[in-house]
C-alpha cells in the first residue's frame, strides 16, 4: 500500500476531491429539487401532491446506474436524433450532477416533507391568524423550525450521495473508484489500491458521521 500511496497518492487524492465536488454539487441541486417537491407534497393541492408523489416514486424506483446511463447517453441521443436539433453533448460532470441531483432530490423531498410535518400545525395556524400569507408563514415560521429537524438527515443523505458517486464511474467521471481502476490497471496491485481507496472513503464518511451526531446532540440540547 505504501508504494501505491507514494506513486499514486496525489492522483487518488485529486480523484477524492472530484468525488467530493460531485457529491456537493449533487446535494446542492438536490436540496433545491427536494424543497420544491417537498413543499408540493404538503400543500393542500391534490394536483401538486400527485406530481410530487409521482416524481419521488419514479426516481426512487429507477436504479441509479440506469438513470446515469439514460442521462449521459439517452438525453443527447433524444436531443440530437429524435428531436433533430443536433449538437448536444453532456460532460461526465454535468451528467453525474444531474443524476445525483435527481436521485438525491427524491430522497430530500421526503426528508423535507417529514421535517415540515414534524412542526406542530398550530405554528402555521398561529402565523396565518396574524395575517401572514401561506408562503410567508412557511418561509419564516415553519421552515426554520423544520430545518433543525432535517439537518442530521441531510448530512446522512450527503454521506449516501458521496458513496453513490462510485456508480458514476460507469460514465467515465474521474472520481475515486474510476481512478482506482486505472491505478490497478497500471500496477496490477488490486488489493493495495482498493484498500487505499476504501480507507479514503472511510476517513471522509466517519468525519461526516461524527459531524451529523454532533449536530444532532446540539439540536436535542436546544429543544430541552
Amino acid at each position: 500500500m505504501i508504494q501505491i500511496l507514494v506513486g499514486f497518492g496525489p492522483m487518488m487524492l485529486k480523484a477524492l476531491g472530484q468525488t467530493l465536488l460531485l457529491a456537493l454539487l449533487g446535494l446542492f441541486f438536490a436540496c433545491i429539487i427536494g424543497l420544491i417537491f417537498g413543499l408540493m407534497n404538503v400543500v393542500k393541492n391534490k394536483a401538486c401532491n400527485i406530481i410530487a408523489t409521482i416524481f419521488v416514486d419514479v426516481i426512487r424506483g429507477v436504479p441509479m446506474i440506469v438513470l446515469a446511463y439514460f442521462i449521459f447517453f439517452g438525453i443527447p441521443y433524444l436531443w440530437n436524433n429524435m428531436l433533430g436539433i443536433g449538437g448536444m453533448t453532456l460532460t461526465a460532470l454535468t451528467a453525474g450532477t444531474i443524476c445525483l441531483a435527481l436521485n438525491c432530490g427524491a430522497y430530500m423531498a421526503e426528508i423535507i416533507r417529514a421535517g415540515i410535518q414534524s412542526v406542530d400545525k398550530g405554528q402555521m395556524e398561529a402565523a396565518r391568524s396574524l395575517g401572514l400569507s401561506y408562503g410567508v408563514a412557511m418561509r419564516k415560521v415553519v421552515l426554520p423550525q423544520a430545518i433543525r429537524t432535517m439537518i442530521p438527515s441531510i448530512i446522512n443523505q450527503f454521506i449516501i450521495t458521496l458513496k453513490d458517486t462510485s456508480i458514476l464511474s460507469v460514465i467515465g467521471f474521474p472520481e475515486l473508484v474510476n481512478t482506482t481502476k486505472n491505478v490497478v490497471g497500471i500496477t496490477f496491485k488490486s488489493f493495495q489500491a482498493w484498500a487505499l481507496a476504501g480507507l479514503m472513503y472511510l476517513v471522509v464518511i466517519i468525519a461526516l458521521s461524527r459531524l451529523a451526531k454532533m449536530l444532532e446532540r446540539r439540536l436535542n440540547r436546544g429543544r430541552e
